[in-house]
């Protein structure tokens, strides 16, 4: 296949550089490459990537069918060729010609079996997508009655054996853990995957095509990506599936109200068990006292593989998902695995596809496949967090209790081998507690610890807490097989957090005393005690109550754990006292994401790294790539301008303010009142010349706190005011958007009349907040973006300091400074230019950015700006020309308009 292509389907004529965008991409899958894509927010980078890469597979795919074609043809000639005498003789072969000949012919034979084997298969997969289409089309056509008749004909026969009784089990049966020597997980995974009810004709989607892995940050920016998927030219032909978590997909509301991610997939799983096995009982078995187990009505055979379908068949987002699990009363969580082989186009979240544990549960296989990871810019620091674990003290305390009074109740029925490791894993935990200054069976509210911040590596931890006797991979293993954790959250769940007493559950006095004690100890926790057992999601101050009363702390526990298994180098523990036991924690903090971004680079035939800022990409390329063994020549670099005319962007750097008082927001200095009062004159002055929306970027949410607090009192809120609405970022996430509402509509009303003197509004915003990433201030919504001084992250944090030394030893230094050095300067510029980025946002738009500190100047920070937005930056030392530039900037727009 050629590496590039001269066009690409698209929806509209493409700007020169999505053509470009485009045109590398294709090399870049082509060749086997790791891209990295820079491409700025507002010129359309999502399209570009979604017609060139699957422009790139479409051509893949028909370069294959070419392929094997012309291989059966061949094979197929050299066959009946070969079944004519021949008179050729090899006296160089020690065997005789016969035997060379029909090892030959058998090589042959199989090679055409093969491929014949292969081009049936694809035939009956693009057979079946084109009938499902068809009968998707037909669906809405209205013309599917005898279809559903069916259907129902075949729940119901399905539905019988699930509505039959267990058959009579020993009280708390799915609780205690089965004897610890099997090795049927395989079985049971693809049980849980739905595996086991594939039909033979279903057996054949199960081979993975070829695809494309498409991931982002949250779940709106994915929705945002198919919707440009349905509006591209591939929208109607290509299989594409959008996967999420149970809490994401579940349509089961019982499961739902449960709120938290754990239990929602305990809860989910149990049920699949009670499924299982209500479908191996015997018929005539005598039914088990007690209330029959729940299985998920979503969770049917035939809907799934009908929703399945209709997944592969149609392009559709999360909530359009959800709303066809209700329709067609199937789960939309199973059914879009059992969809992830035969498609063509995977949609999915960050953790789903770096980590290796939640890969291998989701059934995604990324051998020779393609994966584009998009808003990467902070790629270093997702991966890190995705292998991070922390635990307080008191989940530990909580952990101890529930797994001693679970040994304690189920000692007689516990196999040797089951009690040996789960004494393991209490060792541990009580060691866990210990190192925080606490002591096991203690009230961790109650206990004081003296505050202070400890840093060990993995080995040095491990002996501190006196633990490094117990072999963590075993424990791994164990906790993977028994499924414990699952187990001890059903225990928990059933004795305490039901709100029932164990008297009503269990005649036994003995196994009662037991539990009562982890009801006792869950009641002394609650911070609330009036508060329901199970609060709902709504309820004021939920999460909170949810914390303290989940299920069960050791699935946490567990991913902790499994943390350490870690090599000693890669990564160190942080051990955190607050005051009190309860409060304190210990984490595990990776220093060394490439370690686990390896696996990935090495599978995949392609890896695309694509963002609106990727600046610095020498760093990236170092800490990422180079560490993961990624050699030079397998990485290709791509990245463009803005769409938008250069005079559509004013860039100012500011290092003085109107009454020559030098910016310099540094922590000495920023919070001195001339600083302050300099900074409100500044925003006094944009706010005149500026119309509609300013967005003022502050450095954390403190400084902000306090500058409007000094402004209050000076009166500069009210000068402010008299020009601008003023709003302020909240700090709660469900708040955001009704301040953003608001916001937009203050300044709609202002752009009608400002016959009040009010021109529009400005809003108070903070760098890494809920404003500077993925919202948009397109338009009047942001004619000018202010950032106060620069957002250098807390180099006092023990995490960072630990993460610098640690660079500072593996990595190369460059340009006279340690890796440790620009880790924080690229942090602090990375954070800006996701903030700056917000205002432009497409080809007719236009916008004026202002740094304030006069550190923006020197040439080292300048050059850590995008590209597009360093061309046009002025610095100015003296403050009357940077406004009479602003000034003129806006005079002009305003002329032309008219």
């Amino acid at each position: 296949m050629e590496n590039g292509r001269h066009s690409f389907p698209f929806p509209y004529e493409p700007y020169g550089i999505q053509e470009q965008f485009m045109k590398a991409l294709y090399s870049a899958l082509d060749r086997g490459k790791v891209g990295i894509f820079e491409s700025p927010t507002g010129t359309g980078k999502s399209l570009s990537l979604i017609c060139g890469a699957l422009s790139w597979l479409t051509d893949y795919e028909e370069k294959r069918r070419r392929e094997a074609a012309a291989l059966l043809q061949e094979g197929e000639a050299s066959l009946s060729a070969s079944a004519a005498p021949s008179s050729a003789t090899s006296s160089a072969s020690a065997e005789p010609d016969w035997i060379a000949d029909f090892v030959q012919k058998k090589a042959e034979r199989d090679l055409v079996s093969k491929l014949k084997e292969e081009e049936l298969k694809r035939r009956k997969r693009e057979e079946r997508l084109e009938t499902i289409r068809k009968n998707i089309h037909l669906k809405y056509a209205g013309k599917r009655k005898s279809c559903e008749e069916e259907e129902a004909i075949k729940l119901l026969q399905l539905s019988k054996g699930g509505e039959t009784e267990t058959p009579g089990d020993q009280e708390d049966e799915e609780l205690v853990v089965a004897e610890y020597e099997s090795d049927d997980e395989s079985k049971s995974k693809s049980r849980f995957l739905g595996g086991e009810e594939e039909d033979d004709e279903d057996e054949l989607a199960e081979e993975h095509v070829t695809k494309i892995y498409y991931c982002s940050r949250t779940h709106s920016q994915l929705a945002q990506f198919v919707h440009e998927v349905q509006k591209s030219p591939f929208g109607q032909n290509v299989s594409l599936v959008t996967l999420g978590s149970r809490q994401n997909l579940c349509v089961n509301d019982e499961v739902r109200r449960l709120g938290s991610i754990q239990r929602i997939n305990d809860r989910c799983l149990e049920m699949q068990k009670n499924k299982h096995e209500k479908q191996n009982h015997e018929d005539g078995a005598k039914r088990k006292r007690g209330p029959a187990k729940s299985v998920c009505p979503y969770n049917k055979a035939v809907a799934l593989q009908q929703m399945r379908d209709e997944v592969l068949g149609t392009v559709r987002d999360i909530e359009q998902l959800l709303t066809l699990g209700k329709e067609s009363h199937a789960c939309p969580y199973y059914s879009t695995r059992l969809a992830v082989p035969p498609a063509q186009l995977v949609v999915l979240p960050y953790q789903m596809v770096l980590h290796e544990g939640t890969r291998r549960a989701a059934g995604i296989q990324l051998k020779g496949q393609v994966l584009i990871i998009d808003e990467a810019h902070n790629l270093s620091d997702t991966l890190s967090c995705i292998y991070s674990a922390e635990l307080n003290g008191a989940q530990l305390c909580r952990a101890q209790s529930q797994l001693t009074q679970y040994a304690d109740r189920y000692r007689s029925r516990l196999k040797a081998k089951n009690l040996m490791y789960i004494k393991q894993i209490l060792f541990v935990i009580e060691g866990l507690i210990r190192v925080l200054g606490g002591k096991v069976g203690q009230n961790p509210q109650s206990q004081t610890t003296p505050s202070g911040t400890e840093m060990y590596t993995i080995n040095n931890f491990l002996f501190k807490a006196q633990i490094d006797n117990i072999n963590l991979f075993k424990l791994q293993r164990y906790f993977e097989k028994s499924l414990i954790s699952r187990k001890l959250g059903g225990f928990v769940e059933k004795y305490a957090g039901s709100g029932v007493t164990p008297h009503a559950q269990s005649s036994s006095n003995k196994e009662n005393r037991r539990t009562e004690g982890l009801s006792r100890y869950l009641q002394g926790l609650k911070s609330n005690p009036t508060s329901a057992a199970v609060p709902s999601p709504d309820q004021q101050g939920a999460a909170e109550a949810d914390k303290v009363l989940s299920a069960s702390p050791m699935t946490q526990v567990e991913g902790f754990f499994q943390a350490l298994t870690n090599s000693n180098t890669d990564g160190r523990v942080v051990l955190q006292k607050q005051g009190t036991l309860s409060e304190s924690s210990v984490k595990f903090l990776l220093l060394n994401p490439a370690v686990h971004f390896a696996q990935v680079l090495e599978e995949c035939r392609a890896v695309v790294i694509a963002g609106g800022t990727m600046q610095p990409v020498s760093d990236f390329k170092q800490e990422l790539l180079f560490s993961a063994g990624v050699k030079e020549e397998r990485i290709t670099e791509f990245s463009c301008g803005h769409v938008i005319p250069p005079e559509n962007i004013l860039p100012l750097v500011l290092c003085a303010g109107p009454s020559g008082q030098e910016l310099d927001f540094t922590f000495q200095k920023r919070d001195s009142p001339q600083m302050m009062d300099e900074t409100g004159r500044i925003l006094s002055n944009i706010c005149n010349v500026v119309p509609g929306g300013v967005v003022c970027f502050f450095p954390s949410y403190e400084y902000s706190r306090r500058i409007v607090s000094h402004w209050e009192a000076s009166g500069a809120i009210a000068r402010l005011g008299s020009k601008k609405k003023i709003f302020q970022e909240p700090k709660k996430a469900n708040q955001v958007e009704q301040v953003l509402s608001d916001f937009s509509r203050c300044i709609q009303r202002c752009a009608v009349d400002s016959s009040g003197g009010v021109t529009g509004a400005i809003l108070f915003s903070v760098v890494g907040g809920k404003m500077s990433e993925g919202i948009n201030f397109s338009d009047d919504l942001g004619r000018c973006v202010v950032m106060v001084g620069m957002p250098y992250p807390n180099i006092k944090s023990p995490e960072l300091q630990e993460k610098m030394s640690y660079l500072d030893k593996h990595l190369p230094h460059s340009h006279g400074r340690s890796p440790g050095q620009a880790l924080v300067e690229n942090l602090c510029m990375k954070a800006v230019n996701q903030s700056i980025g917000r205002a432009i946002r497409h080809r007719g738009d236009y916008s004026s950015i202002v740094l304030c500190d006069r550190r923006y100047a020197r040439p080292a920070t300048l050059s850590k700006l995008p590209a597009w937005i360093k061309a046009r930056t002025s610095t100015h030392s003296g403050f009357g020309p940077a406004f009479a530039a602003l000034r003129k900037f806006f005079q002009e727009k305003k002329q032309k308009q008219e």
